[in-house]
């Protein structure tokens, strides 16, 4: 079944009854302080219904993740083997440095895909992959208990089944996988979650220190600022870490504290597991789309990789002068996207939270221009403009549900590059989807069958 009877069956409840929706956003708005589901002090959820999806959609999700996978390892291993192809993934110089560094386990045993897929129509496109440091998987499993006891999840439940979807054991998996790969035993790691204090996934990072204790694996939240590398152990003010949970991001690493920072030392040295390590910088690049898409790199990949790269890659090139094929003809890369602006957008190659995004709809030519100059004084790939699936999401206004058309994106999260566990679903009402620009909800997601 499709979950659109059950879709229509939650909004006709909250619709009919308002205490049920007033009595549901207290109880939610209750959950999301307790259990500290908030984003750079914003709540993560501001709507009253989780994602439902049917059975055989979320096999769709989970079909058009593993499928492109294959061709993510294949584009992987070719870069890692060959510079010329490594080349087009557009590293950083301190970034080639550590290409060659010993990789024990999946260069991302974490990972985020990041989809427009139509529940409706099973169409998607992927668009970002998340390989450095993927967020969302804590607070979607929290955000999913927050969603399963509201009186109106009750009400919906007495006439649906509702399965929650999770994410985080993927993680762990991950996380632990990659740790007895270096490690060669089965001893306890001493695990530290890294990043600044002062950034907004602080939230989360406190969630997953509260779950890696619950599971008996001692952990602590550690600043990069504090750490200390004598050669052999690396301290975080006295608190010896084996594992690295990386979650602060390598380019503001090396900017902050550069390329010998203690970290980096010890990352040298073999002397702490680092998850997800170095050499995930080159699927998190977004050029690394375009080494999936480009007619120049398509003898990588078998034809079943072809067939799923066709399917889910939408045009992607990085920005420079060149001839490249689109729609089955030859054209002048830089001349084409100048004069069809509206078909196109722009990315930096390596940036988050919309940072650098130009979406060639939404502006003038002059505009457009002075962003491909840009685009060619720096990497930055250009990828045609996909569609944005949309669904009606109710809220609370003026003690009243509301529904409101919002558009979603699609974000399974990935285990050693080789399995997909669960997804998270983000929302907006405006066209740059990402919770880290400002805007929008974030939703777990439930599939649902009939009693």
């Amino acid at each position: 079944m499709s979950a659109h009877d059950a879709i229509t069956h939650w909004h006709a409840l909250l619709d009919a009854d308002p205490a049920l929706a007033a009595e549901s956003e207290a109880a939610l708005t209750a959950q999301l302080e307790r259990r500290g589901l908030v984003f750079g002090g914003r709540p993560l959820a501001t709507v009253l219904r989780p994602r439902l999806v049917g059975p055989s959609q979320y096999a769709r999700i989970l079909g058009i993740s593993d499928a492109i996978l294959p061709a993510m390892a294949r584009a992987l291993g070719a870069a890692l083997a060959d510079p010329a192809v490594r080349a087009d993934f557009r590293l950083a110089e301190w970034e080639e440095r550590f290409v060659s560094l010993p990789l024990h386990h999946a260069s991302s045993p974490t990972s985020r895909l990041d989809f427009f897929l139509d529940d409706d129509s099973g169409v998607g496109a992927l668009t970002e992959n998340n390989a450095e440091t993927p967020a969302g998987a804590a607070y979607n499993d929290a955000l999913v208990m927050a969603f399963a006891d509201l009186p109106v999840t009750r009400a919906v439940a007495r006439r649906y089944r509702l399965e929650p979807i999770l994410a985080r054991h993927g993680v762990v998996r991950g996380l632990l996988g990659a740790w007895h790969a270096w490690r060669g035993t089965r001893e306890v790691p001493q695990i530290g979650i890294v990043d600044w204090k002062e950034v907004p996934t602080y939230s989360e990072f406190v969630l997953w220190r509260d779950h890696l204790r619950s599971l008996g694996l001692p952990c602590e939240i550690v600043d990069p600022r504090d750490a200390e590398y004598d050669g052999t152990t690396l301290r975080f003010g006295g608190t010896t870490v084996t594992l690295l949970y990386k979650r602060v991001l390598l380019h503001e690493l090396v900017a902050r504290g550069g390329p010998d920072h203690p970290i980096f030392r010890a990352v040298r040295d073999g002397a702490v597991c680092i998850v997800n390590p170095p050499q995930c910088k080159l699927l998190h690049k977004k050029a690394s789309l375009a080494v999936l898409a480009d007619e120049r790199h398509a003898a990588l990949y078998s034809a079943e990789q072809q067939a799923a790269i066709r399917a889910c890659i939408p045009w992607t090139r990085v920005v420079e002068p060149r001839t490249t094929t689109i729609d089955g003809t030859t054209v002048d890369l830089l001349d084409f996207v100048a004069r069809h602006r509206e078909r196109f957008v722009l990315k930096p190659n390596d940036d988050y939270g919309g940072a650098g995004i130009v979406l060639g709809w939404t502006v003038d030519a002059t505009t457009w221009e002075e962003a491909l100059r840009t685009a060619l004084d720096s990497p930055y790939i250009v990828q045609e403009r996909v569609h944005i699936p949309s669904q009606g999401y109710p809220s609370l206004v003026d003690g009243r549900s509301v529904v409101v058309d919002r558009m979603y994106d699609t974000a399974p999260f990935v285990t050693d590059g080789a399995t997909t566990d669960g997804f998270m679903t983000r929302l907006s009402t405006a066209a740059l989807l990402n919770v880290t620009a400002g805007g929008g909800s974030t939703v777990p997601a439930f599939v649902v069958t009939a009693r």
